[in-house]
């Protein structure tokens, strides 16, 4: 996938800037322990089994998911998926009605270029161990031609999927099917805007609010019956290479991960009535104030960063016109 160059600086100043989780969510934070996931890319809070968080590597792995507990960031099961292709560039997974796993094969590294995408379903096991599962893949297009998406999850209550798209202008929610067909294409439809640059999202265990993120902020909609309606910003984390939301299972925080070996997935408590919080979207937030930048992340330290980000950046300029002299 392609890569900000902010995050170039990004990645310089997480380590030291960081804001460590508060004492009230530190026990609900965690590190994936697992060398063998050094690109998570999607999390997906399991119901069954609380406490208990699915992800996967982003390519290169193979049809492999990973149970992670909370509790210790130790790996519990890893499922091995037949049934379906070579997996391409899985980016998300969330868990639907009935227990079913969802996994999105939905990156397209090429900018919009396959002309079809693939997701997979799955029962979530009873039992946590390692295990082959026999999944079902479904073909994916969209109505208005191919795109890159990181962003996928189900409704909690209806079962239907939905794909936000990845631009850095923002996307669209695109909208699945009633039913989705083993036999043919799956066409998603775009039903509205979305004002990021998003990497993931998520709606609450009571379906009645949505979670955007991107890589330095996120965004709060209520979800208005399937045309989301923007509250207000999300408190995102200042992350490595934010990738990944879910909510926990009982719907108090949303669970932010990162890729690279050893991350740290980081609780934010869900501020409001709902799932959303920081401000009213009529407190003086644009929705272009979260594009491109993904400006939603905030906080004292947040913006401490964001002024050293700058620093380094005309350092690195300035670098620069000294070496061309």
């Amino acid at each position: 996938m392609r890569r900000p160059f902010a995050l170039l600086a990004g990645a310089l100043l997480v380590g030291a800037l960081a804001a460590p989780a508060s004492a009230a969510d530190g026990d609900r934070s965690f590190t994936i322990e697992d060398p063998r996931i050094t690109e998570s890319s999607g999390l997906a809070a399991s119901r069954q089994h609380p406490g208990i968080y699915w992800t996967h590597n982003d390519s290169d792995d193979g049809p492999y998911l990973y149970a992670v507990d909370g509790s210790t960031g130790k790996t519990v099961a890893r499922l091995t998926l037949t049934g379906i292709g070579t997996p391409r560039d899985v980016e998300a997974i969330s868990i639907g009605p009935g227990n079913r796993i969802y996994v999105g094969d939905i990156g397209d590294n090429l900018g919009g270029t396959w002309p079809y995408v693939w997701i997979y379903e799955l029962p979530e096991p009873k039992e946590l161990a390692n295990a082959t599962v026999r999944a079902t893949q479904y073909v994916v297009t969209y109505s208005d031609g191919a795109r890159d998406a990181e962003s996928l999850f189900v409704h909690p209550r209806t079962g239907r999927l939905y794909i936000i798209d990845k631009k850095e202008d923002g996307g669209h929610l695109y909208e699945a099917p009633a039913k989705l067909s083993a036999s043919g294409k799956n066409v998603f439809r775009p039903v509205a805007p979305i004002e990021l640059w998003a990497t993931d999202a998520a709606l609450s265990p009571d379906g009645e609010r949505l979670a955007v993120r991107g890589y330095f902020g996120g965004i709060d909609y209520d979800w208005n019956g399937g045309v989301p309606k923007r509250l207000g910003r999300l408190d995102v984390p200042l992350q490595r290479q934010g990738e990944s939301v879910t909510f926990s299972a009982d719907g108090s925080k949303l669970m932010y991960g990162t890729e690279g070996a050893g991350s740290d997935v980081q609780a934010e408590d869900v501020l409001g009535d709902g799932a959303g919080g920081g401000s009213p979207s009529g407190g003086g937030s644009s929705a272009g104030s979260d594009e491109g930048g993904d400006a939603g992340a905030s906080g004292s330290v947040k913006v401490g960063a964001v002024a050293v980000v700058v620093v380094c950046l005309g350092l690195f300029g300035l670098g620069r016109l000294r070496r061309r002299r």
